[in-house]
Protein backbone atom coordinates (compact mmCIF):
# COMPACT_ATOMS: atom_id res chain seq x y z
CA UNK A 1 0.00 0.00 0.00
CA UNK A 2 1.34 3.43 -0.95
CA UNK A 3 2.12 5.68 2.03
CA UNK A 4 0.39 8.86 0.79
CA UNK A 5 1.55 11.02 3.70
CA UNK A 6 5.14 9.90 3.14
CA UNK A 7 4.88 10.50 -0.60
CA UNK A 8 3.53 14.02 -0.10
CA UNK A 9 6.26 14.81 2.40
CA UNK A 10 8.82 13.54 -0.13
CA UNK A 11 7.35 15.83 -2.80
CA UNK A 12 7.52 18.75 -0.40
CA UNK A 13 11.17 18.01 0.35
CA UNK A 14 11.97 17.62 -3.36
CA UNK A 15 10.35 20.98 -4.10
CA UNK A 16 11.75 22.61 -0.96
CA UNK A 17 14.41 25.15 -1.74
CA UNK A 18 12.91 25.72 -5.15
CA UNK A 19 12.46 29.42 -4.37
CA UNK A 20 15.17 31.92 -5.23
CA UNK A 21 16.55 32.92 -1.83
CA UNK A 22 19.27 35.15 -3.28
CA UNK A 23 21.57 37.22 -1.07
CA UNK A 24 21.15 37.37 2.72
CA UNK A 25 21.13 41.17 2.48
CA UNK A 26 19.24 43.30 -0.01
CA UNK A 27 18.71 47.00 -0.56
CA UNK A 28 15.49 48.16 -2.19
CA UNK A 29 16.74 51.46 -3.54
CA UNK A 30 14.92 54.55 -4.75
CA UNK A 31 11.23 53.81 -4.16
CA UNK A 32 8.42 55.56 -2.32
CA UNK A 33 8.08 53.60 0.92
CA UNK A 34 4.86 53.29 2.90
CA UNK A 35 6.51 52.82 6.29
CA UNK A 36 4.81 52.70 9.69
CA UNK A 37 5.20 55.24 12.50
CA UNK A 38 4.56 53.56 15.86
CA UNK A 39 4.29 56.90 17.62
CA UNK A 40 1.37 58.20 15.57
CA UNK A 41 0.02 54.75 14.57
CA UNK A 42 -0.15 56.05 11.01
CA UNK A 43 1.83 55.48 7.81
CA UNK A 44 5.02 57.44 7.25
CA UNK A 45 5.74 58.15 3.58
CA UNK A 46 9.41 58.18 2.59
CA UNK A 47 10.07 59.26 -0.99
CA UNK A 48 13.17 58.21 -2.92
CA UNK A 49 14.32 56.20 0.06
CA UNK A 50 15.62 52.70 0.63
CA UNK A 51 15.02 49.61 2.73
CA UNK A 52 17.92 47.48 3.92
CA UNK A 53 16.98 43.84 4.47
CA UNK A 54 19.35 41.61 6.43
CA UNK A 55 18.34 37.95 6.56
CA UNK A 56 14.59 37.85 7.29
CA UNK A 57 14.09 41.33 8.76
CA UNK A 58 14.14 45.00 7.90
CA UNK A 59 17.44 46.31 9.20
CA UNK A 60 16.89 49.97 8.37
CA UNK A 61 14.65 52.38 6.46
CA UNK A 62 16.53 55.29 4.95
CA UNK A 63 15.73 58.61 3.35
CA UNK A 64 18.82 58.11 1.17
CA UNK A 65 18.41 55.70 -1.75
CA UNK A 66 22.09 54.72 -1.43
CA UNK A 67 23.02 54.85 2.28
CA UNK A 68 26.60 54.34 3.41
CA UNK A 69 27.97 51.44 5.45
CA UNK A 70 26.08 48.74 3.56
CA UNK A 71 26.93 45.09 4.29
CA UNK A 72 29.46 43.39 2.04
CA UNK A 73 27.82 41.55 -0.82
CA UNK A 74 24.50 43.37 -0.48
CA UNK A 75 22.20 42.91 -3.49
CA UNK A 76 20.88 46.26 -4.71
CA UNK A 77 17.46 46.20 -6.34
CA UNK A 78 16.51 49.40 -8.15
CA UNK A 79 12.90 50.33 -7.31
CA UNK A 80 13.11 53.96 -8.44
CA UNK A 81 9.67 55.35 -9.20
CA UNK A 82 7.95 52.34 -7.60
CA UNK A 83 5.79 52.05 -4.48
CA UNK A 84 6.87 49.73 -1.67
CA UNK A 85 4.29 48.54 0.86
CA UNK A 86 4.12 45.82 3.48
CA UNK A 87 2.67 42.51 2.34
CA UNK A 88 -1.04 42.01 2.89
CA UNK A 89 -2.31 39.86 5.77
CA UNK A 90 -5.23 37.50 5.13
CA UNK A 91 -6.87 36.44 8.40
CA UNK A 92 -9.26 33.84 6.96
CA UNK A 93 -8.84 31.45 4.03
CA UNK A 94 -9.49 27.84 2.98
CA UNK A 95 -6.60 27.25 0.61
CA UNK A 96 -7.32 23.67 -0.43
CA UNK A 97 -10.46 24.55 -2.43
CA UNK A 98 -8.70 25.98 -5.50
CA UNK A 99 -9.99 23.21 -7.80
CA UNK A 100 -13.55 24.58 -7.50
CA UNK A 101 -12.61 27.81 -9.28
CA UNK A 102 -15.49 29.22 -11.41
CA UNK A 103 -17.85 26.38 -10.40
CA UNK A 104 -19.53 28.34 -7.58
CA UNK A 105 -20.00 31.75 -9.16
CA UNK A 106 -23.72 31.99 -8.27
CA UNK A 107 -23.85 29.82 -5.16
CA UNK A 108 -25.26 30.66 -1.73
CA UNK A 109 -23.85 29.79 1.69
CA UNK A 110 -26.46 27.07 2.14
CA UNK A 111 -25.53 25.46 -1.18
CA UNK A 112 -21.84 25.81 -0.31
CA UNK A 113 -22.37 23.87 2.92
CA UNK A 114 -23.91 20.91 1.11
CA UNK A 115 -21.76 20.93 -2.04
CA UNK A 116 -18.35 22.58 -1.59
CA UNK A 117 -17.69 22.69 2.16
CA UNK A 118 -15.40 20.24 3.92
CA UNK A 119 -18.12 17.79 4.97
CA UNK A 120 -19.48 17.56 1.43
CA UNK A 121 -16.16 17.60 -0.44
CA UNK A 122 -14.22 15.18 1.74
CA UNK A 123 -15.38 12.06 -0.10
CA UNK A 124 -14.23 13.48 -3.47
CA UNK A 125 -10.74 14.81 -2.68
CA UNK A 126 -7.68 12.61 -2.63
CA UNK A 127 -4.68 13.68 -0.51
CA UNK A 128 -2.88 14.72 -3.70
CA UNK A 129 -5.84 16.96 -4.63
CA UNK A 130 -5.64 18.71 -1.27
CA UNK A 131 -1.87 19.11 -1.61
CA UNK A 132 -1.81 20.62 -5.07
CA UNK A 133 -4.90 22.76 -4.48
CA UNK A 134 -3.38 24.25 -1.32
CA UNK A 135 -0.05 24.86 -3.03
CA UNK A 136 -1.55 26.45 -6.15
CA UNK A 137 -3.88 28.56 -3.99
CA UNK A 138 -1.03 29.93 -1.88
CA UNK A 139 1.02 30.74 -4.98
CA UNK A 140 -2.02 32.62 -6.24
CA UNK A 141 -2.12 34.59 -2.98
CA UNK A 142 1.60 35.38 -3.11
CA UNK A 143 1.20 36.55 -6.69
CA UNK A 144 -1.35 39.07 -5.37
CA UNK A 145 0.95 40.37 -2.62
CA UNK A 146 -0.69 38.40 0.21
CA UNK A 147 2.35 37.37 2.25
CA UNK A 148 0.62 36.11 5.41
CA UNK A 149 -2.37 33.75 5.51
CA UNK A 150 -4.34 32.35 8.43
CA UNK A 151 -5.56 29.12 6.84
CA UNK A 152 -8.63 27.54 8.46
CA UNK A 153 -7.48 24.11 7.34
CA UNK A 154 -10.69 22.08 7.38
CA UNK A 155 -9.16 19.54 5.00
CA UNK A 156 -8.26 17.45 8.08
CA UNK A 157 -10.63 14.59 7.30
CA UNK A 158 -7.81 12.02 7.43
CA UNK A 159 -4.20 11.89 8.58
CA UNK A 160 -3.14 11.90 4.92
CA UNK A 161 -5.15 14.95 3.90
CA UNK A 162 -4.01 16.81 7.02
CA UNK A 163 -0.36 16.28 6.10
CA UNK A 164 -1.13 17.08 2.45
CA UNK A 165 -2.33 20.60 3.21
CA UNK A 166 0.39 21.18 5.78
CA UNK A 167 3.21 20.09 3.48
CA UNK A 168 1.85 22.30 0.69
CA UNK A 169 1.70 25.28 3.06
CA UNK A 170 5.34 24.77 4.00
CA UNK A 171 6.43 24.30 0.39
CA UNK A 172 4.69 27.47 -0.81
CA UNK A 173 7.14 29.81 0.92
CA UNK A 174 4.21 31.92 2.14
CA UNK A 175 3.86 32.87 5.78
CA UNK A 176 1.07 30.52 6.83
CA UNK A 177 -0.66 30.14 10.16
CA UNK A 178 -1.94 26.63 9.47
CA UNK A 179 -4.97 26.03 11.70
CA UNK A 180 -5.64 22.31 12.19
CA UNK A 181 -9.45 21.98 12.14
CA UNK A 182 -11.00 19.65 14.71
CA UNK A 183 -14.37 18.41 13.44
CA UNK A 184 -16.16 15.07 13.43
CA UNK A 185 -16.09 13.72 9.87
CA UNK A 186 -18.86 11.13 9.50
CA UNK A 187 -17.91 10.53 5.85
CA UNK A 188 -14.76 8.73 6.97
CA UNK A 189 -15.73 7.93 10.57
CA UNK A 190 -12.84 10.22 11.48
CA UNK A 191 -13.80 11.86 14.75
CA UNK A 192 -12.12 14.51 16.86
CA UNK A 193 -10.98 11.70 19.15
CA UNK A 194 -9.04 10.24 16.21
CA UNK A 195 -7.82 13.64 15.03
CA UNK A 196 -6.18 14.52 18.34
CA UNK A 197 -3.34 11.93 17.97
CA UNK A 198 -2.71 13.25 14.46
CA UNK A 199 -2.51 16.80 15.79
CA UNK A 200 -0.20 15.75 18.62
CA UNK A 201 2.08 13.97 16.18
CA UNK A 202 2.29 17.11 14.05
CA UNK A 203 2.73 19.41 17.07
CA UNK A 204 5.57 17.33 18.52
CA UNK A 205 7.42 16.93 15.23
CA UNK A 206 10.14 19.14 13.79
CA UNK A 207 8.17 19.78 10.60
CA UNK A 208 7.81 23.53 11.25
CA UNK A 209 11.47 24.19 12.04
CA UNK A 210 13.11 26.56 9.61
CA UNK A 211 9.87 27.21 7.71
CA UNK A 212 7.45 30.13 7.37
CA UNK A 213 4.53 27.98 8.60
CA UNK A 214 3.26 27.92 12.19
CA UNK A 215 0.74 25.63 13.89
CA UNK A 216 -2.65 27.03 14.83
CA UNK A 217 -6.05 25.48 15.69
CA UNK A 218 -9.53 25.85 14.18
CA UNK A 219 -12.70 24.71 15.96
CA UNK A 220 -16.35 25.54 15.29
CA UNK A 221 -18.30 24.03 18.18
CA UNK A 222 -17.80 26.42 21.08
CA UNK A 223 -21.44 27.20 21.65
CA UNK A 224 -23.96 28.15 22.68
CA UNK A 225 -24.17 24.35 23.10
CA UNK A 226 -20.49 23.33 23.19
CA UNK A 227 -19.33 20.27 21.30
CA UNK A 228 -18.33 17.15 23.18
CA UNK A 229 -14.65 17.89 22.61
CA UNK A 230 -14.63 21.64 23.25
CA UNK A 231 -12.81 21.32 26.58
CA UNK A 232 -10.17 19.05 25.01
CA UNK A 233 -9.58 21.48 22.17
CA UNK A 234 -9.33 24.38 24.63
CA UNK A 235 -6.74 22.39 26.60
CA UNK A 236 -4.71 21.79 23.44
CA UNK A 237 -4.76 25.51 22.63
CA UNK A 238 -3.34 26.31 26.07
CA UNK A 239 -0.92 23.40 26.36
CA UNK A 240 0.71 23.92 22.97
CA UNK A 241 0.44 27.72 22.93
CA UNK A 242 -0.41 27.54 19.26
CA UNK A 243 0.16 30.55 17.01
CA UNK A 244 -3.58 31.31 16.77
CA UNK A 245 -7.08 29.94 17.32
CA UNK A 246 -9.77 30.65 14.74
CA UNK A 247 -13.48 29.91 14.56
CA UNK A 248 -16.37 30.55 12.17
CA UNK A 249 -18.74 32.95 13.89
CA UNK A 250 -22.07 33.64 12.16
CA UNK A 251 -25.05 33.35 14.57
CA UNK A 252 -28.49 34.65 13.54
CA UNK A 253 -30.36 32.24 11.24
CA UNK A 254 -27.15 30.43 10.32
CA UNK A 255 -26.90 28.69 13.68
CA UNK A 256 -23.09 28.48 13.52
CA UNK A 257 -22.68 30.70 16.55
CA UNK A 258 -19.24 30.60 18.25
CA UNK A 259 -19.60 34.14 19.54
CA UNK A 260 -16.93 35.54 21.87
CA UNK A 261 -19.30 34.98 24.80
CA UNK A 262 -19.47 31.30 23.81
CA UNK A 263 -15.67 30.97 23.83
CA UNK A 264 -15.08 33.03 26.97
CA UNK A 265 -16.03 30.32 29.54
CA UNK A 266 -13.21 28.09 28.26
CA UNK A 267 -10.57 30.50 29.60
CA UNK A 268 -9.01 31.12 26.19
CA UNK A 269 -9.83 34.79 25.65
CA UNK A 270 -7.81 35.81 28.71
CA UNK A 271 -4.78 33.86 27.49
CA UNK A 272 -1.86 34.75 25.26
CA UNK A 273 -3.08 32.92 22.12
CA UNK A 274 -4.75 35.28 19.60
CA UNK A 275 -8.33 34.32 18.72
CA UNK A 276 -9.78 35.34 15.35
CA UNK A 277 -13.56 35.19 14.87
CA UNK A 278 -14.39 34.88 11.16
CA UNK A 279 -17.34 36.80 9.66
CA UNK A 280 -19.17 37.83 12.84
CA UNK A 281 -22.38 38.32 10.87
CA UNK A 282 -24.56 38.73 13.95
CA UNK A 283 -22.10 39.91 16.58
CA UNK A 284 -23.78 41.16 19.75
CA UNK A 285 -22.98 44.14 21.92
CA UNK A 286 -21.54 41.68 24.45
CA UNK A 287 -19.34 40.24 21.68
CA UNK A 288 -17.95 43.68 20.91
CA UNK A 289 -17.25 44.32 24.59
CA UNK A 290 -15.36 41.07 24.93
CA UNK A 291 -13.25 41.62 21.81
CA UNK A 292 -12.20 45.04 23.05
CA UNK A 293 -11.62 43.89 26.63
CA UNK A 294 -9.57 40.81 25.74
CA UNK A 295 -7.83 42.21 22.63
CA UNK A 296 -9.04 39.67 20.08
CA UNK A 297 -10.15 40.31 16.50
CA UNK A 298 -12.89 39.84 13.95
CA UNK A 299 -11.95 38.78 10.42
CA UNK A 300 -14.20 40.56 7.94
CA UNK A 301 -14.36 38.83 4.55
CA UNK A 302 -16.27 41.44 2.53
CA UNK A 303 -16.64 39.71 -0.81
CA UNK A 304 -17.53 36.37 0.79
CA UNK A 305 -20.17 37.89 3.04
CA UNK A 306 -21.76 39.63 0.05
CA UNK A 307 -21.40 36.68 -2.35
CA UNK A 308 -22.84 34.00 -0.06
CA UNK A 309 -25.26 36.10 1.96
CA UNK A 310 -23.67 35.92 5.41
CA UNK A 311 -24.07 39.71 5.63
CA UNK A 312 -22.02 41.80 8.06
CA UNK A 313 -24.44 44.31 9.53
CA UNK A 314 -22.51 44.76 12.79
CA UNK A 315 -18.99 44.72 11.40
CA UNK A 316 -19.11 48.40 10.44
CA UNK A 317 -19.05 49.22 14.16
CA UNK A 318 -16.19 46.87 15.09
CA UNK A 319 -13.36 48.08 12.89
CA UNK A 320 -11.14 48.92 15.84
CA UNK A 321 -11.00 45.14 16.44
CA UNK A 322 -11.09 43.91 12.85
CA UNK A 323 -8.84 42.74 10.06
CA UNK A 324 -9.60 41.43 6.57
CA UNK A 325 -9.80 37.96 5.05
CA UNK A 326 -10.65 36.28 1.75
CA UNK A 327 -12.39 33.02 2.80
CA UNK A 328 -13.16 30.77 -0.22
CA UNK A 329 -10.95 32.16 -2.97
CA UNK A 330 -12.33 29.56 -5.39
CA UNK A 331 -15.53 31.60 -5.79
CA UNK A 332 -14.20 35.16 -6.26
CA UNK A 333 -11.10 37.34 -5.74
CA UNK A 334 -8.03 35.85 -4.09
CA UNK A 335 -6.45 39.14 -3.04
CA UNK A 336 -6.75 41.33 0.03
CA UNK A 337 -6.46 44.48 -2.10
CA UNK A 338 -9.88 43.74 -3.61
CA UNK A 339 -11.32 42.95 -0.18
CA UNK A 340 -10.04 46.24 1.21
CA UNK A 341 -11.40 48.20 -1.74
CA UNK A 342 -14.84 46.56 -1.57
CA UNK A 343 -14.97 47.06 2.17
CA UNK A 344 -13.91 50.71 1.94
CA UNK A 345 -16.70 51.58 -0.48
CA UNK A 346 -19.22 49.41 1.39
CA UNK A 347 -18.51 51.27 4.62
CA UNK A 348 -18.74 54.61 2.88
CA UNK A 349 -22.09 53.64 1.37
CA UNK A 350 -23.37 52.38 4.73
CA UNK A 351 -22.64 55.57 6.66
CA UNK A 352 -23.56 57.89 3.79
CA UNK A 353 -26.95 56.18 3.58
CA UNK A 354 -27.70 57.02 7.19
CA UNK A 355 -27.28 60.72 6.42
CA UNK A 356 -28.93 60.79 3.01
CA UNK A 357 -31.94 58.75 4.14
CA UNK A 358 -32.75 61.61 6.55
CA UNK A 359 -32.62 64.12 3.66
CA UNK A 360 -29.26 65.57 4.63
CA UNK A 361 -26.08 66.05 2.58
CA UNK A 362 -22.88 64.40 3.93
CA UNK A 363 -20.15 66.92 4.63
CA UNK A 364 -17.36 64.38 5.16
CA UNK A 365 -16.17 61.02 3.87
CA UNK A 366 -16.73 58.44 6.63
CA UNK A 367 -13.74 56.17 5.90
CA UNK A 368 -10.31 56.96 4.47
CA UNK A 369 -7.99 55.01 2.21
CA UNK A 370 -5.46 54.99 5.05
CA UNK A 371 -7.94 53.17 7.27
CA UNK A 372 -8.66 50.59 4.56
CA UNK A 373 -4.93 50.11 3.96
CA UNK A 374 -4.37 49.64 7.70
CA UNK A 375 -7.08 46.98 7.88
CA UNK A 376 -5.34 45.09 5.07
CA UNK A 377 -1.89 45.23 6.64
CA UNK A 378 -1.22 46.43 10.19
CA UNK A 379 -4.53 45.20 11.65
CA UNK A 380 -3.91 41.70 10.34
CA UNK A 381 -0.57 41.58 12.13
CA UNK A 382 -2.16 42.81 15.35
CA UNK A 383 -4.97 40.25 15.04
CA UNK A 384 -2.28 37.56 15.06
CA UNK A 385 -0.43 39.41 17.84
CA UNK A 386 2.49 39.83 15.51
CA UNK A 387 3.40 43.53 15.48
CA UNK A 388 6.29 42.61 13.18
CA UNK A 389 3.88 41.72 10.35
CA UNK A 390 1.96 44.05 8.04
CA UNK A 391 4.31 46.99 8.60
CA UNK A 392 7.51 48.47 7.23
CA UNK A 393 9.60 49.46 10.21
CA UNK A 394 12.96 48.53 11.66
CA UNK A 395 12.95 45.00 13.04
CA UNK A 396 9.79 43.93 11.22
CA UNK A 397 9.71 40.86 9.04
CA UNK A 398 10.82 41.62 5.48
CA UNK A 399 7.47 40.75 3.90
CA UNK A 400 7.19 43.39 1.18
CA UNK A 401 5.37 44.25 -2.04
CA UNK A 402 6.83 46.43 -4.79
CA UNK A 403 4.16 47.94 -7.06
CA UNK A 404 5.03 48.78 -10.66
CA UNK A 405 3.98 52.40 -10.31
CA UNK A 406 6.61 53.52 -12.80
CA UNK A 407 5.14 51.66 -15.78
CA UNK A 408 1.51 50.84 -14.96
CA UNK A 409 -1.04 52.83 -17.01
CA UNK A 410 -3.57 52.96 -14.11
CA UNK A 411 -0.89 54.45 -11.84
CA UNK A 412 0.30 57.10 -14.27
CA UNK A 413 0.39 60.44 -12.48
CA UNK A 414 0.05 59.11 -8.92
CA UNK A 415 1.06 61.32 -6.01
CA UNK A 416 -0.40 59.68 -2.90
CA UNK A 417 1.05 56.13 -2.77
CA UNK A 418 -1.69 54.76 -0.50
CA UNK A 419 -4.48 56.10 -2.69
CA UNK A 420 -2.62 54.80 -5.74
CA UNK A 421 -2.57 51.26 -4.36
CA UNK A 422 -5.96 51.20 -2.67
CA UNK A 423 -8.02 52.80 -5.44
CA UNK A 424 -6.12 52.43 -8.71
CA UNK A 425 -3.71 49.47 -8.64
CA UNK A 426 -4.51 45.86 -9.47
CA UNK A 427 -2.87 42.50 -8.86
CA UNK A 428 -1.27 42.90 -12.28
CA UNK A 429 0.75 45.81 -10.87
CA UNK A 430 2.49 43.63 -8.24
CA UNK A 431 6.08 43.52 -9.50
CA UNK A 432 8.04 41.96 -6.62
CA UNK A 433 7.02 40.17 -3.41
CA UNK A 434 9.31 39.08 -0.60
CA UNK A 435 8.62 36.87 2.41
CA UNK A 436 11.30 36.76 5.09
CA UNK A 437 13.44 38.80 2.72
CA UNK A 438 13.31 36.17 -0.05
CA UNK A 439 11.71 36.83 -3.40
CA UNK A 440 8.60 34.72 -3.94
CA UNK A 441 7.63 36.87 -6.94
CA UNK A 442 10.12 38.83 -9.00
CA UNK A 443 9.66 40.87 -12.14
CA UNK A 444 6.02 39.86 -12.21
CA UNK A 445 6.61 36.09 -12.00
CA UNK A 446 6.42 33.48 -9.24
CA UNK A 447 9.99 32.46 -8.42
CA UNK A 448 9.34 28.83 -7.46
CA UNK A 449 11.45 26.81 -9.88
CA UNK A 450 8.87 24.01 -10.02
CA UNK A 451 5.93 26.33 -10.64
CA UNK A 452 5.24 25.01 -14.15
CA UNK A 453 5.07 21.45 -12.78
CA UNK A 454 2.73 22.67 -10.05
CA UNK A 455 0.47 24.25 -12.66
CA UNK A 456 0.27 21.04 -14.67
CA UNK A 457 -0.36 18.88 -11.60
CA UNK A 458 -3.05 21.29 -10.44
CA UNK A 459 -4.85 21.31 -13.80
CA UNK A 460 -4.87 17.51 -13.82
CA UNK A 461 -6.28 17.46 -10.30
CA UNK A 462 -8.89 20.13 -11.07
CA UNK A 463 -10.02 18.16 -14.14
CA UNK A 464 -10.47 15.10 -11.92
CA UNK A 465 -12.53 17.07 -9.39
CA UNK A 466 -14.66 18.76 -12.06
CA UNK A 467 -15.40 15.35 -13.58
CA UNK A 468 -16.87 14.25 -10.27
CA UNK A 469 -18.86 17.42 -9.66
CA UNK A 470 -20.40 17.51 -13.12
CA UNK A 471 -22.24 14.33 -12.20
CA UNK A 472 -23.44 15.53 -8.80
CA UNK A 473 -27.00 16.89 -8.59
CA UNK A 474 -27.39 20.24 -6.84
CA UNK A 475 -28.52 20.05 -3.21
CA UNK A 476 -32.24 20.42 -2.54
CA UNK A 477 -32.76 23.30 -0.13
CA UNK A 478 -36.10 22.90 1.61
CA UNK A 479 -37.31 22.82 5.19
CA UNK A 480 -34.99 24.50 7.67
CA UNK A 481 -31.23 25.07 7.47
CA UNK A 482 -29.18 22.46 9.34
CA UNK A 483 -32.11 21.79 11.66
CA UNK A 484 -31.74 25.14 13.40
CA UNK A 485 -35.38 26.06 12.88
CA UNK A 486 -34.79 28.79 10.28
CA UNK A 487 -36.52 28.00 7.00
CA UNK A 488 -35.24 28.70 3.52
CA UNK A 489 -36.64 31.62 1.58
CA UNK A 490 -36.01 32.61 -2.03
CA UNK A 491 -34.31 35.94 -2.64
CA UNK A 492 -35.79 38.19 -5.29
CA UNK A 493 -34.12 37.57 -8.66
CA UNK A 494 -32.83 40.52 -10.63
CA UNK A 495 -34.65 40.97 -13.93
CA UNK A 496 -32.36 42.20 -16.70
CA UNK A 497 -34.66 41.69 -19.67
CA UNK A 498 -37.71 43.39 -21.03
CA UNK A 499 -40.52 40.91 -21.54
CA UNK A 500 -39.94 37.18 -20.97
CA UNK A 501 -36.96 35.81 -19.05
CA UNK A 502 -34.65 37.63 -16.70
CA UNK A 503 -31.19 37.17 -18.27
CA UNK A 504 -29.84 35.18 -15.31
CA UNK A 505 -27.98 32.70 -17.51
CA UNK A 506 -26.08 29.70 -16.21
CA UNK A 507 -22.66 28.64 -14.98
CA UNK A 508 -20.84 28.07 -18.27
CA UNK A 509 -18.65 25.04 -17.59
CA UNK A 510 -19.82 22.67 -20.32
CA UNK A 511 -17.29 21.96 -23.07
CA UNK A 512 -14.25 22.84 -20.96
CA UNK A 513 -12.75 19.47 -21.95
CA UNK A 514 -12.47 20.75 -25.53
CA UNK A 515 -10.17 23.60 -24.51
CA UNK A 516 -6.43 23.33 -25.38
CA UNK A 517 -4.57 21.02 -23.00
CA UNK A 518 -3.65 22.71 -19.70
CA UNK A 519 -5.11 25.97 -21.03
CA UNK A 520 -2.02 26.51 -23.15
CA UNK A 521 -2.44 28.56 -26.33
CA UNK A 522 -3.26 26.47 -29.36
CA UNK A 523 -1.20 26.64 -32.56
CA UNK A 524 -4.16 28.01 -34.46
CA UNK A 525 -3.79 31.63 -35.46
CA UNK A 526 -6.74 33.35 -33.82
CA UNK A 527 -6.00 36.80 -35.21
CA UNK A 528 -7.31 37.38 -38.74
CA UNK A 529 -6.43 40.65 -40.41
CA UNK A 530 -9.34 40.33 -42.82
CA UNK A 531 -11.98 40.42 -40.07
Amino acid sequence: MVNIAGLLLHLALVWAGSHDSGSSSKLLSGGTIVAWDSRTELPNIIRNGSILIVDDRISSINSDPQPSNLPNGVEIIDVSGQIVTPGFVDTHRHGWQTAFKTLASNTTLAEYFFRYGSYAAARHFRPEDVYIGQLAGLYEALNAGVTTTLDHAHHTWSNETAYAGLNASIESGARVFWAYAFHDMPTFSYSVTEQIPNFLEIASSSIFEGTNTELAIAYDSWGPKPGAHAKQVAALVKEHQVAALTTHCLAGPWGVTNLPEDVYPFGILDGSVPVIFSHGSFMTARSAQLLRKTNHYLSITPESEMHYGHTHSQSYMLQDRAALGVDTHMAYSTDILTQARIWLQSVRYHFYSTVVSEWHVPRNNPMSVVQAFTLATRSGGLALRRPDLGVIQQGAKADLVVWNARDSPPLLGWVDPIAAVMLHASVGDVLHVTVNGNFVKRDGKITAKKYNQVRKAFLDSAKHIRGIYEKLPPPVLRGDFLGHGFEYESARLVDMKKGGGNGYGEVYVKGHDRMPSNHEPSNQNIIHEDL
